[in-house]
């Protein structure tokens, strides 16, 4: 009886050697891996570029965030209005997602919509943030994610001023300020 164990061994190795050599299967592979990036706009380098998926396990991310910026962008938490560091922030720069660093919004795009959260207007490409249907709380939103990593970042909502008419209001931990070079 163990002849039979040993022929599927030898079956199963002769299949995984076809599909490893059968033509196209190095290109799907590059396609698989092409597929774990994302195309976003990089302020740095002024245009478009592949970003890679930033995937990590729960303990890592507990590694490499605050306990506020856990719970907000990884359990989709809220801070306290007009708790946050960037509610009232007016330096010119970037704000980028304090979980991967993926640029978001830019300080032109701000304003105070005295809601108590950090509001812009637009974010820096339509790439850069990716919405879906929250319909938590009894209530129908739209929230605000990284595409990069995934992250909770806040809510976009239709009352906001020209040109967009939208207000993006996110959480203030969600975000790290990068200041532009002074020209």
């Amino acid at each position: 009886m163990k002849i039979i164990p040993d022929v599927i061994w030898i079956l199963l190795g002769v299949v995984i050697f076809l599909i490893v050599m059968m033509p196209g299967y190095h290109q799907r592979a590059e396609a698989v891996q092409r597929a774990a990036q994302i195309k976003v706009y990089s302020v740095e380098k002024k245009g478009y570029v592949m970003s890679e998926i930033v995937s990590k396990t729960k303990e890592e991310w507990k590694k490499t965030l605050t306990k506020e910026q856990y719970h907000i962008l990884r359990e989709k938490g809220t801070e306290p209005a007009f708790s946050g560091k960037y509610a009232n922030h007016h330096e010119q720069g970037v704000y980028r997602c304090a979980g991967c660093g993926l640029d978001l919004f830019r300080s032109e795009d701000k304003f105070e919509s005295g809601t108590g959260w950090p509001s812009f207007t637009a974010p820096i490409a339509a790439e850069n943030v990716r919405n879906q249907a929250d319909n938590s709380l009894f209530m129908r939103r739209t929230e605000v994610l990284c595409p990069r990593c995934g992250g909770h970042l806040g809510h976009v909502f239709d009352d906001g001023p020209k040109p967009t008419g939208q207000r993006y209001c996110m959480n203030s931990a969600a975000l790290q300020f990068a200041a532009l070079p002074k020209k």
